[in-house]
Formats: C-alpha cells, structure tokens, sequence
C-alpha cells in the first residue's frame, strides 16, 4: 500500500478514538465519575498506535525522507505536526497524571482528565485535517516513485519488527472505545 493511503487509514483509526475521547470528557464534565478502565484504553491506543506506531511512521520515516526533499523541521508544515505531535504527548501526560485521583472521587482530577483528553481529541482532530488535506498532498508532490516504494518498504518493515501482533489488536480497541 502506499505510504501516504497507510497513514491516511491510520487516521480513521485514531479518529474512531478521538470521538471516544471527546465523549468521555463529555461524560466526566458532565459530572460522571470516571471510566478508569476506559480511560486507560484510550491511553494504550494514543500511546502505542497513535504515537509509536503512527507517529513513529511520520516522524522516523516521512518527515525525514521530506526533509531530504527540501522540507524543514524546524518551519513549515513539518514542524508544526512535529509540535503537534508534542502537544499531543502533553495531553496524554495529563490525563496520566490525574487518573488515579478521578478514579478517588477527586472532581478536580476527573476535570484534569477531562481537560486532557478533550485537549488530545480537538488537537488530533485538528491535526489530521491539515496532514491529510495540506502535507500529505505536498508530500505526494516531492515524493519521487522510488521514494514511495522505499518507504512502502520501510512502513511494513516497522509494523513487522514492531508492531506485527499489535496492529490488529489496536484496530479493534478502537472500534470497541468507538462503541462499533
């Protein structure tokens, strides 16, 4: 498959996720007691597909191959997913932070996890968007033919060192948080 359609299936995966995040903090916000159980699925699914898996893909593979074609990490559309990226790890950070508290009873740590991941949820939301609609068009742009099969190549090496069994079983957490 090609790299750019892998990453772009990847984003319905962790939008099925972001929905259930958004969700929750609904929940919570509303005064619900926290779904811990849940709650520590979502961050699973963030912290090894959404980030490790995914992210690693555009970070390790993507973003360095588009570097050498001309694009800079530090300005440009590269540099704000890579912030964004960052940004995302803060949120997750927080929800993290603040679980056990919510899961007390504490109201101000399940407003914290609340806050957490309805912060991820509108910022991936966000973040997808411009990957699929501004970078990932102007990655296909640079991109030579060889470039597409090496990172093909590269892509499926990863999820066969890293991530074999994992894929799978992400794919259907997500459909399950998603309530699908």
């Amino acid at each position: 498959m090609n790299p750019i359609e892998t990453l772009m299936h990847e984003h319905d995966v962790i939008l099925l996720v972001v929905d259930a995040a958004r969700r929750e903090a609904g929940r919570l916000r509303s005064g619900g007691s926290v779904d811990k159980e849940k709650v520590e699925k979502i961050v699973d699914f963030v912290r090894t597909f959404a980030d490790a898996c995914h992210h690693g893909k555009e970070e390790d593979l993507l973003f360095t191959r588009l570097e050498e074609r001309g694009f800079s990490r530090e300005m440009g559309p590269v540099a704000v997913m890579l912030f964004e990226h960052d940004q995302g790890r803060g949120y997750i950070r927080q929800v993290v932070e603040h679980l056990e508290g919510a899961a007390r009873g504490n109201q101000q740590a399940a407003l914290q996890v609340a806050s957490g991941l309805a912060g991820w949820a509108e910022l991936l939301e966000q973040h997808i968007y411009k990957e699929n609609n501004i970078l990932f068009p102007m990655a296909q742009q640079v991109l030579s033919a060889q470039d597409t099969q090496e990172l093909a190549a590269s892509f499926e090496k990863v999820e066969r060192e890293r991530f074999a069994a994992a894929h799978e079983r992400y794919h259907a957490l997500a459909h399950e948080l998603a309530g699908k």
